[in-house]
């Protein structure tokens, strides 16, 4: 039980940080966003600003690999990556296969598939062609 309300206290803390995030892009706040997108990947997911703007994909791999997240703290990263599609065609190409990869590693290693990630799969497809 305990384990659990670690993890949705650590959910719903994300889901304000993501919030909060899309209000700065709306408000027009575009390098007060990505700083804290930046730092929010880092602090929460040990991801660095090299690994994710690291063109090959192995790279994202292999810090996926290394860093084992479970499927709560996977499924949260996606959510932060996916918002991120559409700012440019350059952050598309760069996070498509990054999105690819956390998708498949939730269906193929923790047997989860959500209907709004197949849909978000559909619809990356573009960016990965």
């Amino acid at each position: 039980m305990y384990r659990k309300d670690l993890i949705t206290a650590e959910i719903q803390k994300l889901a304000q940080v993501l919030a909060r995030i899309m209000g700065l892009k709306l408000e027009g706040k575009l390098e007060e966003a990505q700083s804290v997108f930046n730092e929010t990947m880092q602090a929460s997911f040990g991801l660095t600003v090299e690994i994710m703007q690291a063109e090959d994909p192995f790279v994202f791999e292999k810090w996926l690999n290394e860093h084992d997240l479970s499927p709560e703290k996977l499924d949260s990263l996606s959510e932060f990556l996916y918002y991120e599609l559409g700012v440019s065609e350059e952050i598309n190409q760069l996070i498509a296969p990054k999105l690819n990869l956390i998708y498949q590693r939730l269906a193929d290693q923790h047997k989860i598939v959500h209907l709004v990630n197949l849909h978000r799969q559909k619809n990356i497809q573009q960016y990965l062609n």
